[in-house]
């Protein structure tokens, strides 16, 4: 039973609410982090949408509890950041390019 309770927290804690600029709040799916380059990506699905594509956002750390995610626009930085999260889980997902 324990073991239950234990997965069903998982999968709650795998869930951020983040919101945008202009106060729109979005459920994401964590799938993982990665480190490139010095710097720390978070790999998301938004939680709502059946055929969502995966989001990747640049945490910026504010102080020690407070961290902001930031929008990626450059492309190979992109595909750099999703490469390693493919290669991690080539075993596990089915990715769709």
């Amino acid at each position: 039973m324990e073991e239950i309770e234990e997965m069903e927290q998982q999968e709650e804690s795998s869930i951020l609410s983040l919101t945008d600029e202009d106060g729109v709040e979005t459920l994401f799916e964590y799938l993982d982090s990665v480190e490139y380059q010095g710097k720390e990506y978070l790999v998301l699905m938004p939680a709502d949408e059946a055929e969502a594509e995966i989001v990747i956002l640049e945490v910026v750390p504010l102080d020690e509890e407070t961290e902001n995610y930031i929008s990626v626009n450059d492309e190979k930085l992109l595909a750099e950041v999703y490469g390693i999260f493919k290669e991690r889980y080539k075993d596990i997902l089915t990715f769709e390019d």
